[in-house]
């Protein structure tokens, strides 16, 4: 379950009525009876990234956060061809539209209070970016905003921001995208108004994600060029490092945490599980140490795309942008040697319900 958090007035597909908000108990007045699941309203959100199109439908939980009721995930490699081109493919947007096409249908079967529907890096940086979307509402009736990286930044903090534990002095959380990894600073202090206590002092939007370093390689790294990609990242977190004096606050014993949200830092822990088939229960929340992170990178790197596509936990569709993934984590963990990562199967979408529910009133 997820805290409290602040806020921002959400958007919606209708807004919310004043006779949704409970009336307030009189003293000496008797109890009410907790409202039914099935009376409680319904929020949704999208999520539609470079590589990913996700949705998630949930009711509030009485006892806080809320509780899923339907979902919807498709691989849809929006940002294909991106990198070179500059622009969304109309291959790419065609798989795209249907993937949102299924996920309009399983709204239209909820009664919906509220939702809102999020774009990030594909759309952002494509000049083609914001007429894809004129066209999603269209064809499928659904209504996508672009949102900036430091919303972005924002959103998969306040959806993840439970797994930091209560007492460090500050945490490295991270996204790798498909387009872009985000990197946020975070501060602890006793704010009711910050999720889980955190404070983002900063954040840096790298344009290195899975699909565009897959991309600009030419497909699977080779050993040279996966220790070039991992200078690459290093040399765009450098100003950020210098910035906050992570790694010397590291050197000086400070206790600091690292949390990862991406289909990378997920799979890697499946991986490490040798689960027979990903379990989003099993991997949510575990901690990895980073010596077990190199090594199963490794494991990866040296097998072939073939290889890893017959594993469970990484499928055809991720088994040519893993070992990406991989770089681009082993230098976070080289820059920042916390020495453990503790791995959030949660994000985006779940930051946009937690603004929906508390906007509406119904966060407990």
């Amino acid at each position: 379950m997820v805290d409290d958090i602040m806020v921002p007035q959400p958007l919606g597909l209708a807004p919310m009525r004043s006779s949704q908000t409970p009336a307030p108990r009189h003293h000496g007045s008797p109890r009410r009876p907790a409202q039914p699941a099935s009376a409680r309203p319904i929020f949704v959100a999208v999520d539609l990234g470079t590589n990913n199109c996700r949705m998630l439908a949930a009711r509030p939980d009485p006892r806080g956060g809320f509780r899923v009721v339907d979902s919807f995930s498709r691989i849809t490699r929006l940002g294909e061809g991106l990198h070179q081109t500059g622009r969304l493919s109309d291959a790419a947007m065609d798989r795209t539209i249907d993937a949102l096409r299924a996920c309009a249908r399983k709204i239209a079967r909820h009664r919906v209070s509220g939702a809102r529907m999020v774009a990030t890096a594909a759309c952002r940086h494509a000049s083609n970016g914001a007429a894809f979307l004129r066209r999603v509402e269209e064809e499928t009736g659904l209504h996508l905003e672009i949102i900036p990286a430091e919303e972005e930044a924002r959103l998969a903090l306040a959806g993840c921001a439970p797994l930091l534990r209560p007492g460090c002095e500050g945490a490295v959380v991270f996204d790798i995208g498909g387009g872009s990894t985000e990197l946020i600073w975070v501060a602890h202090r006793a704010d009711r108004n910050a999720p889980g206590g955190a404070h983002i002092v900063d954040m840096a939007s790298l344009p290195l994600g899975v699909v565009t370093v897959a991309e600009s390689r030419g497909g699977d790294l080779c050993d040279q060029g996966y220790s070039a990609v991992k200078g690459d990242v290093a040399a765009a977190l450098a100003a950020f490092d210098r910035r906050h004096r992570i790694a010397e606050r590291l050197a000086d014993g400070e206790n600091i945490q690292m949390l990862g949200t991406s289909g990378t830092v997920t799979t890697l822990g499946g991986v490490m599980l040798d689960l027979p088939r990903y379990n989003r229960d099993s991997v949510d929340g575990l901690e990895v140490d980073f010596i077990s992170i190199a090594a199963v990178s490794r494991r990866l790197r040296h097998m072939t795309c073939e290889q890893r596509a017959r594993h469970p936990c990484i499928g055809n569709d991720r088994a040519d942008l893993v070992v990406s993934g991989c770089a681009i984590l082993e230098a976070i963990c080289d820059l920042w040697p916390v020495g453990r990562l503790r791995i959030a199967d949660r994000g985006i979408r779940e930051g946009v319900l937690m603004d929906l529910i508390g906007a509406a009133g119904m966060l407990a």
